[in-house]
């Protein structure tokens, strides 16, 4: 029971760092998969005891189910990976599943220190990337508005060329309702992040009739 309760609390812990920057798995994800991961160890190792002593030629291999959980949180890894056409999301998530799954069986083999030690180094790493990255680098941004006029839409496209924007890919859709048109364009760029997040918002709000529908 003790080392079920420090598998979900560490896998918790986790999980509530992934919920606060609003990712594809969070907290309860986490927390089921550490515990769940402990639970398989544990029945690895003690959960044929009794078979154990019914004959001296009857052999188990303790490590066969835990091995089967390495392979099996691939599966609920891949579930957190999205793919919008050439933009890969959620990969940090999916790798934070998959130790997360390593921290609940070291926790139920016992090992509380290794565990505890993994489960720091991991809230290190995510932090730590997260505020570095949030200065430097470049980030995918999917970006969805609408415009009123063919003009409109080709000034946007002029000022993110000013700011050194990469547009990855383009589409755009023609909407006519009671004689008024009306374009609908779908985005994905390529741009620094600090404009990203001090700029981008800004800037499509000043554009004259320009109305944000999805940015992330």
């Amino acid at each position: 029971m003790l080392r079920l309760f420090i598998a979900a609390l560490f896998g918790g812990l986790i999980g509530l760092e992934r919920e606060y920057r609003a990712k594809e798995a969070g907290f309860r994800t986490h927390f089921l998969v550490a515990l769940g991961s402990a639970l398989f160890m544990l029945l690895s190792q003690y959960g044929f005891e009794g078979i154990l002593g019914t004959g001296q030629n009857v052999r188990l291999d303790p490590s066969r189910i835990a091995a089967q959980v390495v392979s099996g949180i691939g599966f609920i890894g891949a579930g957190t990976i999205i793919f919008q056409k050439h933009i890969v999301r959620g990969l940090t998530t999916a790798a934070g599943l998959w130790v997360t799954a390593a921290i609940g069986m070291s926790t139920g083999a016992g090992l509380f220190i290794l565990s505890l030690l993994a489960t720091v180094l991991v809230l290190i790493c995510l932090e730590t990337m997260h505020i570095v990255h949030g200065s430097i680098g470049n980030k995918n941004v999917f970006l969805k508005f609408s415009a009123p006029s063919v003009q409109a839409i080709q000034d946007t496209l002029n000022r993110f060329k000013e700011w050194d924007v990469i547009i990855e890919s383009f589409k755009q859709e023609e909407n006519t309702l009671n004689e008024m048109t009306n374009y609908v364009v779908t985005l994905e760029l390529t741009m620094k992040r600090r404009q990203f997040d001090k700029h981008l918002y800004d800037m499509l709000v000043q554009e004259e009739g320009i109305n944000i529908m999805e940015m992330n």
